[in-house]
């Protein structure tokens, strides 16, 4: 038995969605694009269009809705030429129906509009021959056809008309008319929904899903995209088994001694490190001295920072000898601050794709998990893209450090999304009280790769950096933030003993 050959595709012009395609639309075929007013139809028609005249292919935009003017204004303010390969066809009422005194009454004047529009639309298809089409939109011919039957032949009429001349259509649909009327999904070949949802606070997000794709395995669920100059940016769903890489599974070094102790000899290459704890116990500075020792190994580090200004951590990091401008300018440290208000999961996982994939990035720090929780409200959500951001990083060989920070300071600690189950590691930071002195200290508390200290130990920061005293052995209670002392030496550091080795 033969196989069945594979029809070609067209690509849509879009970044990200042909990957969501599996390459792009069938040739061919007819397809339907469907989305509320501002979801992005008109750009993505656009990019459709003038990715076939690219590659030498005539293109027709039909438009029933919006005037020639308006697509040529909207596609300069993204900075692009409509291309001579690109013909836009302007369907507008015949004068006569504007006319009071022409307007008839023995016919129905829908009958009229329908039949001079679909003769219109083939007598401008005759003329041009173009291999790509766009037809905007389907709204105005459901209003022509009065009827869920009539429209249904109409579209019938039209699948089998362009399917006999072998070209890509597009159909557009507002959902303006009749947002329930699911007539053409039956009909057309493939469908993609476009959708826009307005936070509380914060910009619009929007996001796409291909609900159906005649013979076609696709990338299903819901991708974010954005409608940026230039045109829409879509970001497909991360899916952390497809990618894969080899890689030596080598213990990674801090770079001090104590920390280094605590964590077994250090953090696994491909592995993910939490850092849990109150608010300015350190946590970005227990991440940042993996990025320095990572640079120093000669290798590419990337932080992505939602909490903090880029200035005050530079100034604040420096003074404690560890310098980010520096790292940054001589091209191995990436370092971004991110607006949750402005961003989407989808769009912060590309990010963090493109600094792994593209420039090879080995260590990568997410500062806080609080910011990117903002991101989005639905907590679940949250868990499910940080499983496979963190799956796909551990499986590119990049060691991951994520912050959280918890709610309270001392005592009982709250913490905002629990994710300590899907890291490798888990580092737990603390205030305590001692001596009429708030103290910090470090444990680990979960280690998949292999053994860990069990102790509590002091921590100090200060202008040499980052230092960690002797087990909290002859303490009790060091974890509830106000411990007892059991013991009968003096086990805390004392600012003459902080010592730091940046070796």
């Amino acid at each position: 038995m033969q196989p069945i050959p594979r029809s070609k595709k067209a690509r849509t012009g879009v970044s990200g969605l042909d990957e969501i395609l599996a390459g792009g639309l069938s040739e061919g075929r007819v397809f339907l694009l469907e989305g509320n007013p501002g979801t992005g139809k008109t750009t993505i028609a656009l990019s459709f269009l003038m990715e076939g005249a690219a590659a030498g292919e005539q293109g027709l935009y039909v438009t029933l809705s919006e005037t020639e003017n308006e697509l040529r204004d909207g596609a300069a303010s993204h900075g692009l030429a409509i291309d001579t390969n690109i013909e836009i066809f302007e369907l507008v009422p015949p004068e006569s129906l504007l006319d009071a005194e022409q307007q008839q009454s023995l016919l129905y004047s829908s009958d009229l509009e329908l039949g001079e529009t679909t003769k219109a639309i083939f007598e401008e298809f005759e003329r041009i021959r173009p291999k790509r089409v766009v037809l905007d939109s389907l709204s105005e011919i459901r209003l022509l056809a009065q009827g869920s039957l009539r429209y249904r032949r109409q579209i019938l009429a039209l699948k089998h008309y362009f399917a006999r001349q072998n070209a890509t259509v597009l159909l557009l649909d507002d959902l303006t008319s009749d947002s329930l009327d699911k007539t053409v999904h039956s009909v057309v070949h493939g469908v993609i929904k476009l959708e826009e949802l307005a936070p509380n606070y914060g910009s619009e997000r929007r996001r796409l899903r291909v609900i159906k794709y005649r013979g076609q395995a696709f990338r299903g669920g819901f991708h974010d995209f954005i409608i940026r100059t230039g045109g829409v940016v879509a970001f497909p769903r991360l899916v952390a088994l497809e990618h894969r890489r080899e890689f030596s599974r080598e213990v990674l070094t801090s770079g001090i001694g104590g920390l280094d102790n605590l964590l077994g000899g250090g953090l696994e290459r491909g592995s993910s490190c939490l850092v849990l704890g109150p608010a300015g116990t350190g946590k970005s500075t227990f991440a940042l001295q993996f990025v320095m020792s990572a640079i120093k190994r000669g290798e590419r580090a990337a932080v992505f920072v939602f909490d903090e200004e880029l200035g005050l951590l530079f100034a604040r990091a420096k003074a404690i000898g560890i310098d980010l401008e520096k790292m940054r300018g001589e091209g191995n440290l990436h370092i971004e601050q991110l607006d949750a208000a402005e961003l989407s999961p989808g769009e912060f996982a590309h990010r963090v794709r493109e600094r792994v994939d593209s420039a090879n990035a080995k260590t990568v720090v997410i500062d806080s998990l609080n910011g990117y929780q903002a991101s989005m409200p639905e907590e679940n959500a949250l868990v499910l893209h940080m499983h496979e951001l963190l799956q796909y990083l551990n499986r590119q060989g990049a060691t991951t450090i994520l912050t959280v920070a918890q709610h309270g300071l001392v005592g009982d600690m709250k913490t905002p999304v629990d994710v300590t189950y899907l890291a490798d590691t888990v580092v737990l930071l603390r205030y305590f009280e001692a001596r009429g002195r708030v103290r910090r200290a470090v444990s680990v508390i979960k280690k998949r790769t292999g053994h860990h200290e069990d102790t509590i130990r002091e921590f100090r920061i200060s202008d040499k950096g980052l230092s960690l005293g002797e087990p909290l052995d002859e303490f009790q209670g060091v974890l509830r933030g106000v411990p007892n002392f059991v013991g009968k030496i003096e086990p805390l550091l004392t600012p003459n003993q902080v010592s730091v080795d940046h070796s």
